[in-house]
């Protein structure tokens, strides 16, 4: 029986995960990357599009591949399908937004008339009920200040509109990016791998496994997440007969992609389509309120658990501390950027910290390299 030998003998490291040194790195550049992206949205936003539109695909393209066609074929295929689909809808869609855009201010002033009515008989309602508001006029006050600044709501909504345009041929990128990340994602992992050292090719393609499934997870679960809030949102509203039912589910449900601002922008406009939809039925929008609520409620509870929290495994403190930290450093691009963007560099800075300290990789790496000096200098 032969004796043991002196590495068996050794204890093993044990890793007991990242440390506060990693963790610190991984916050900082987690900054740093947002205060970089803000200054380049136009490519980061098709960018990010271009990821959502993968990851929906990619189903697709595997199950072509498995049915024997190439990879570059089907890629093909599966882009050029979905790219009829959107302009066959984007044709039917047509005559309904030019009719939209036709009198796009008069509808923004009537819903923002039914707001300004919803607010006021609520503050006069609260007046009858309280004295002391009502010493204070405070419904007169408020529409006073109201009515000042009731002339700037389209000269406000100008400008966006404007913006939204400038935006709309960057976001044409994100097909054109998509189909590159359908056709040539997995030449891109080889290539990265190709150029790491021999001793650390298991963990690299460790961390490229686990970026490729952060990311997946991230943004399946937002497809998931945007999903339910539509159809639960969608489902309310046509209870309570308020009319577009589907389109104002999915439209608060995207912009709840933005924490927080876009919760409050959503809820906002189911209120006012409420208010201004039915204006002798002021109850018509304290239900719409109390739905809005109940489905926000349902999201952070129940939905995003099940959806984007499983996915990053982030701990619940460090996922709200970032959502703040993010929309500190930039605004609400860091809101949306912030947590896709901490669990990529979570992946990287985690595996990285666990390369650097594990002393048997950095002793192959060393050692590799002295072979390959010596080996070039043999001849010599």
């Amino acid at each position: 029986m032969s004796a043991p030998s002196i590495e068996a003998a050794l204890p093993r490291p044990a890793h007991n995960g990242s440390g506060p040194v990693v963790w610190a790195a991984i916050i900082a550049t987690t900054c740093l990357l947002l205060l970089v992206f803000q200054k380049m949205l136009w490519l980061v936003v098709p960018f990010l599009l271009a990821l959502i539109l993968y990851y929906f695909l990619y189903p697709l393209v595997r199950a072509l591949i498995y049915r024997g066609m190439s990879r570059d074929a089907a890629a093909s295929l599966v882009i050029v399908v979905f790219l009829v689909l959107l302009c066959v809808v984007g044709i039917g869609m047509t005559p309904w937004v030019a009719r939209q855009l036709a009198d796009w201010q008069d509808t923004v002033t009537r819903y923002a008339q039914g707001g300004m009515q919803l607010l006021d008989s609520s503050l006069r309602a609260l007046e009858a009920s309280w004295s002391t508001l009502a010493r204070a006029r405070l419904a007169d006050t408020v529409a006073a200040r109201l009515a000042q600044g009731a002339g700037s709501v389209t000269d406000h909504l100008e400008p966006i509109a404007i913006g939204v345009m400038a935006w709309t041929p960057s976001l044409l990128l994100a097909p054109f990016l998509a189909f590159f990340f359908l056709r040539d994602g997995h030449r891109f992992e080889r290539f990265l791998s190709a150029a790491v050292p021999n001793a650390f090719f298991e963990k690299t393609l460790f961390l490229l496994h686990e970026i490729d499934r952060t990311s997946r997870a991230y943004f399946q679960g937002l497809i998931n997440l945007t999903l339910l809030d539509t159809l639960t949102l969608a489902a309310g509203l046509w209870l309570l007969g308020i009319p577009g039912p589907l389109a104002l589910g999915l439209i608060c449900a995207v912009l709840a992609w933005v924490p927080y601002v876009g919760s409050i922008l959503g809820g906002l406009l189911v209120v006012l389509v409420a208010a201004t939809d039915f204006p002798d039925a002021p109850s018509m929008a304290y239900w719409a309120i109390g739905l809005f609520v109940m489905v926000r409620l349902l999201d952070d509870f129940l939905y995003m658990p099940l959806t984007i929290g499983k996915s990053l495994e982030l701990h619940p403190l460090v996922t709200v501390l970032m959502i703040f930290v993010g929309g500190a450093v930039a605004g609400i691009p860091g809101l949306m950027l912030v947590l896709p963007v901490l669990g990529v560099v979570m992946v990287i800075g985690e595996t990285i910290g666990l390369i650097v300290t594990d002393p048997r990789l950095m002793a192959r790496h060393r050692h590799a390299r002295f072979l390959r000096r010596q080996q070039a200098s043999s001849d010599l």
